[in-house]
């Protein structure tokens, strides 16, 4: 029996892909896993190379395990994810005690990089891009309360020229249809109400089906049909594959939720372009409006970069300025950051750090400000959501709205139950609550 300690840094594709990394290692060998690293056998690292000095970070982090295996030299230390992509042998030259170094397409190999590892005491790297090849090894998702995230395709092929997961993810590549059903009717069987799609386009998905291929709004479509399955959502979505036929179904089918993360980055069309998105504000826009008659109750949150280089005052006044008119409900925004291999990172930046730290500062405070809003129309109404769990605070049980709000609530429920709930209060982007009698 083996201790393996998993750390995740990054978005929800990385939190997914770690949970992988345990459903395939407690497949292939005895272990269970640990929340302290120094009691850990094996240690994996999953990076994430989207914000600043990621590289740098893992090293501070790897630094601190150097001393660990130190004192435990059968300790093994394996490093995955998008930083793993972007460095690779280049971990082992700074970080010689490193065994593992591991691509997100090859996390299905994980037990047989561990046994070649034991058996020649030599590192192994393995950076193929194998996404398809992943997920028909990967074996069935481990399963922890009723909602479960399934990932639908792999990589982006858009460039912007901010990015980095391009090359450290590779080009899209969508699951077939029927691999995606078969999965999220097994995890139904397994007692799951709510699933999320995943991808890092999400609304790019085409898969392949009989006779053809099906885009999102088809996938989510069959996956209505599948009995158990109450609660449907997908995430990151891109303006440019905004599909007139995704918009539909937020129109017509009951079980996809009301709640569309779709990144916007900047609130002008000169810095959009040199971005490379591919897209005009007036189309972001459109789409926005479009949402909105279809589902005048969607929620819609989105992606925020400050400070990109050569921002000017004007430029970020008219990114608030869509935010106030849009009312998102919601964002993750963060100062530029240049990605090594980026178009990007070789243009001039004559923005101030002070100057982007006030910036961002702004356009948290009104992010924040309007979520409270939306949040404070709630208080007196009666809601649904999908009891996930205890609540850590104020409340016995924990559950999300539609519109993906959590709600705490009061009184007795059980686990996976759909409950009506009267909102009572608010505590920033949370709700309180009591369940009805």
């Amino acid at each position: 029996m083996i201790k393996v300690y998993i750390k995740s840094f990054g978005c929800q594709m990385n939190v997914y892909d770690a949970n992988r990394m345990a459903d395939v290692l407690a497949q292939n060998c005895a272990h269970k896993t640990t929340d302290d690293p120094s009691q850990a056998d094996v240690i994996l690292l999953n990076t994430c190379s989207v914000r600043e000095k990621a590289q740098e970070k893992l090293f501070d982090e790897l630094g601190r395990l150097r001393r660990l295996k130190q004192s435990r030299p059968t300790m093994r230390i394996g490093v995955g994810g998008c930083v793993a992509s972007q460095e690779g042998a280049n971990i082992l030259r700074r970080a010689p005690f490193v065994d593992l170094v591991f691509g997100p397409q090859t996390i299905h190999r994980l037990p047989a990089m561990l046994d070649k590892q034991a058996a020649t005491g030599k590192p192994q790297i393995d950076l193929t891009f194998a996404a398809i090849e992943k997920f028909d090894q990967l074996p069935a998702p481990g399963i922890n309360g009723p909602r479960a995230f399934v990932s639908i395709m792999e990589g982006c092929s858009k460039f912007c020229s901010f990015c980095v997961v391009p090359y450290t993810r590779g080009q899209e590549i969508s699951r077939p249809v029927a691999d995606v059903l078969d999965e999220v009717a097994e995890l139904a069987l397994r007692g799951v109400r709510e699933v999320t799609l995943l991808g890092q386009n999400v609304n790019a998905y085409l898969g392949a089906e009989p006779g053809g291929t099906a885009d999102l709004a088809r996938l989510i479509e069959c996956i209505t049909h599948i009995d158990g399955i109450a609660r449907i959502r997908y995430t990151t979505s891109h303006p440019v594959n905004f599909t007139a036929s995704l918009i539909d179904a937020h129109a017509r089918l009951a079980k996809l939720m009301p709640s569309v993360h779709l990144p916007v980055q900047a609130g002008d069309d000169r810095i959009l372009a040199r971005m490379k998105r591919n897209h005009t504000l007036l189309e972001y826009k459109s789409i926005v409006s479009a949402l909105l008659k279809a589902k005048p109750d969607i929620s819609i949150t989105s992606d925020f970069i400050v400070g990109f280089p050569g921002e000017t005052s004007a430029q970020f006044e008219r990114t608030l300025k869509l935010v106030k008119d849009v009312r998102f409900d919601g964002g993750y925004s963060f100062i530029y950051s240049a990605r090594p291999g980026t178009p990007a990172a070789n243009f001039s930046d004559p923005v101030g750090h002070a100057e982007k730290l006030d910036r961002l500062k702004r356009l948290q405070q009104l992010l924040q400000d309007l979520a409270r809003q939306r949040s404070a129309t709630y208080v007196g109404t009666a809601q649904q959501i999908l009891v996930e769990g205890p609540s850590k605070r104020d409340g016995d049980w924990c559950g999300r709205l539609p519109d993906n709000r959590m709600v705490n609530c009061r009184g007795k429920a059980k686990l996976g139950q759909l409950r009506d709930v009267r909102i009572t209060g608010t505590s920033g982007y949370t709700l309180r609550g009591e369940f009805a009698t």
